[in-house]
């Protein structure tokens, strides 16, 4: 639900697209990732879209490098989401998060988010949080639970004091997605590649500790083939739990004239290779 403070001062989201997909090859070889198709009428950006625009954002920066002209031409200026859409292009690769420090008149508080996941999160509830935390920088987590194949042992002082067959652990883990403050990345210069992992060393470092947004959600970052098999396998589903305003649109338009829906209900997915060389 957008608020009143959302409307006067509308939320910004700065999403980065420009990396190479090397882990989803060959799906990624002559598509950008976040331009792979996810069932029939959807690429997973146009799905991160039209979440941000139910969410109450406004406008968003597209953070492009590899094959960035098909995401140009696919995305072009944002209104078939509702959104006001430009783009900053890296020259040379700046890591997740070197794009934000070329970004000219970035808003105080802004979204950050990889351009190729897919999530049930709520955007908007992470900025509201951000904001009211005072925190420089929040990441949303999400608790995943890692097996450990060999017998543990807890080894003090050189004696054994404990023992776990095959333990599992769980563990925070940062889903490329951040409530980010202008001040917190204006020192560092434009054109500097630099990593997430390296700005959260750098706040730890000054005592400035980031805040943590913790989902209990869905999240996958599509990182493996059978991952992406997995999310197109079960795109029916999924789908309804990542845009449930579309859904219930959908189901207000009459079974008969089901083929006509409107764009701003169904999308056909264009193909973004045709578009580039039209």
């Amino acid at each position: 639900m957008t608020t009143t403070s959302e409307r006067e001062n509308p939320m910004h989201a700065v999403v980065l697209a420009g990396g190479k997909g090397v882990r989803l090859r060959p799906y990624t070889t002559s598509l950008p990732k976040p331009l792979v198709p996810i069932g029939d009428h959807h690429v997973i950006l146009d799905i991160i879209l039209e979440q941000l625009a139910q969410h109450g954002f406004r406008s968003a920066t597209l953070a492009i490098n590899h094959l960035g002209r098909l995401i140009r031409a696919y995305v072009g200026d944002g209104s078939s989401w509702g959104l006001e859409i430009d783009y900053v292009e890296e020259t040379h690769p700046l890591s997740t998060c070197g794009p934000l420090f070329g970004i000219p008149d970035l808003p105080e508080h802004f979204l950050v988010m990889n351009g190729d996941l897919l999530t049930d999160l709520d955007f908007g509830d992470l900025m509201r949080r951000h904001v009211a935390s005072g925190a420089p920088l929040t990441v949303a987590t999400v608790p995943t639970t890692a097996r450990i194949d060999f017998g543990v042992l807890d080894v003090q002082e050189q004696q054994i004091r404990g023992f776990a067959e095959k333990p599992s652990m769980v563990y925070s883990v940062s889903t490329g997605i951040y409530g980010m403050s202008r001040s917190t990345i204006e020192p560092y210069p434009a054109g500097l590649a630099y990593g997430f992992d390296q700005l959260i060393l750098d706040l730890i470092a000054e005592g400035r500790y980031p805040a943590n947004y913790r989902l209990d959600g869905y999240w996958s970052d599509i990182g493996r083939p059978e991952d992406y098999d997995e999310a197109n396998r079960t795109c029916d589903g999924l789908l309804e739990r990542l845009l449930p305003a579309r859904r219930a649109a959908a189901q207000e338009v009459p079974a008969q004239v089901a083929a006509e829906v409107p764009r701003q209900v169904r999308r056909e997915v264009p193909d973004p290779v045709e578009q580039a060389t039209a």
